[in-house]
C-alpha cells in the first residue's frame, strides 16, 4: 500500500478540481483540460510511489533457531547522541552500532560450523577473507584490527536499492566471489569471531540508497525507540533483549573468556575436583534483576538456595555458587543439579535447571 504525505493528497486533488471546472465552465467540456489534469494527477501518483523505498523481505542471516541456539544480542542503535538505546527502548546496543548481531554460544559451536546465509536474492560486490578469528579483549585487540572491523565478510547488492554487509565470518569459510548472483538462504559462508567481534556472531548491516536502516522498524522510520515500526523481516522476530546463553558445571571459577572460548561444556567432572560451580552466562540483565540459584546433592539435599539483587546493568553477566571440596566436607559422588531463575519484578526472564555427573 502507498502512502502519500498531505501535500502530495492536496496536489492531486488541486488536479481533480481543475477537471471539474474544466467540465463546468463550458457548455462543451473540454477534452483536452480534461487529459491534462487526468495526467497531472497521475503523474503525481507515479511520482509518490517511486519516492517510496520498495522493501524487500528480508531472512535472518543465520542458519539457527533464535532462543535454542542462537540469540540475538545486540541491535541498531537508534540514539543519535552518545547515549544508545536499541528499538525496544532497551539498552541491547552501543553508541553508533548500526546493525543487527546474531550471536552463537561459543567457539565451539563456531568450530563445528553455523551457515551464515544470504537474507535475500543478489548480486555479490565486495567480499573480504583471512582475517584471523580472534575474541576481542582489551584496547591493543582493537588496535590490532584497524582497518578490518569488519572481519571476514562481504556486501551484496540486494537490488532496489538495498544492500546487506554481512561482518566477522571464520577465517578461510567464505564461500562467494565478487559478482556471484545468490538465492536467498545461500550459504555466504560459517559464523565466527573475525575484525572487532568480542563474542562469535554475524553483524548485518542493511542500507536503502547507502543509508543504514535498522530492520525491525524500516527505513522511514524516525530517530529513537517509541515510534511506528515497519519491520523488513520475511516473518516475526521477537525482540528478546534479556536471555540465557550458556549455563553449565565447572570445577574451577569460570570467566567470561573461557565461557566465550567453549570451556566448562562437561557434564562429568572428576570427584577429586576442588570445587563444583554451577554457573549461568546471561545477556542483558538490568540494575534490580534477581537471581535465584539452588545447588542440589546427589541425595537430594540442598546445598546453596541464595537470591541475589543484580547492582548494575550488563549487556553480558556470568554468575555461579558452589561448594568447595574439603576432607571436612567432601563433594560427594552422584548426579548434582542446579536450578537457576532470572527474575524481573514479577516476571521470570529466564529459568535454567542442569545436571553433572560427579565420579
Amino acid at each position: 500500500m502507498t502512502l502519500l504525505s498531505n501535500k502530495q493528497i492536496s496536489a492531486i486533488f488541486l488536479a481533480l478540481g481543475l477537471t471539474t471546472i474544466s467540465s463546468c465552465g463550458s457548455q462543451n467540456p473540454v477534452n483536452t483540460s480534461l487529459v491534462t489534469a487526468n495526467s497531472i494527477a497521475q503523474n503525481l501518483v507515479s511520482t509518490a510511489v517511486a519516492q517510496k523505498p520498495n522493501i524487500p523481505q528480508f531472512g535472518q542471516p543465520i542458519d539457527c533457531t533464535l532462543g535454542k541456539d542462537c540469540f540475538i544480542l545486540q541491535y541498531f542503535d537508534r540514539d543519535p547522541s552518545p547515549a544508545a538505546v536499541d528499538f525496544g527502548c532497551g539498552r541491547q546496543t552501543y553508541n553508533g552500532h548500526d546493525g543487527t548481531d546474531f550471536g552463537i554460544p561459543d567457539a565451539k559451536a563456531m568450530a563445528k560450523g553455523v551457515p551464515v546465509i544470504a537474507s535475500a536474492a543478489g548480486k555479490v560486490l565486495r567480499v573480504r577473507d583471512g582475517v584471523v578469528d580472534k575474541r576481542l579483549e582489551n584496547d591493543t585487540d582493537k588496535t590490532n584490527v584497524a582497518g578490518s572491523e569488519c572481519g571476514n565478510g562481504m556486501v551484496i547488492d540486494h537490488g532496489g536499492g538495498w544492500e546487506a554487509q554481512y561482518c566477522h565470518l571464520r577465517q578461510g569459510s567464505v564461500a562467494v566471489k565478487p559478482g556471484a548472483q545468490v538465492a536467498k538462504g545461500a550459504v555466504l559462508g560459517m559464523v565466527g569471531n573475525s575484525g572487532m567481534a568480542s563474542f562469535p556472531h554475524v553483524h548485518i548491516t542493511f542500507r536503502y540508497q547507502g543509508k543504514a536502516v535498522d530492520p525491525f522498524v524500516g527505513p522511514d522510520a524516525k530517530l529513537g525507540c517509541n515510534i511506528a515500526r515497519n519491520p523488513i523481516w520475511d516473518r516475526a522476530v521477537d525482540y528478546t533483549p534479556t536471555g540465557l546463553i550458556r549455563a553449565g558445571f565447572a570445577g574451577k571459577p569460570p570467566d567470561q573468556n573461557a565461557l566465550w572460548q567453549g570451556q566448562f561444556s562437561e557434564t562429568k567432572l572428576p570427584l577429586n575436583s576442588s570445587a563444583l560451580l554451577f554457573w549461568v552466562h546471561s545477556y542483558g540483565v538490568l540494575k534490580g534483576d534477581r537471581e535465584q540459584y539452588q545447588l542440589f546433592a546427589p541425595n537430594g539435599q540442598t546445598i546453596v538456595n541464595t537470591t541475589n539483587e543484580i547492582k548494575a546493568p550488563s549487556r553480558t553477566w556470568l554468575g555461579f555458587v558452589g561448594k568447595r571440596n574439603s576432607p571436612n566436607s567432601p563433594l560427594t559422588p552422584g548426579v548434582w543439579r542446579g536450578e537457576y531463575r532470572l527474575m524481573r519484578g514479577d516476571r521470570v526472564l529466564t529459568q535454567v535447571k542442569r545436571e553433572v555427573e560427579l565420579r
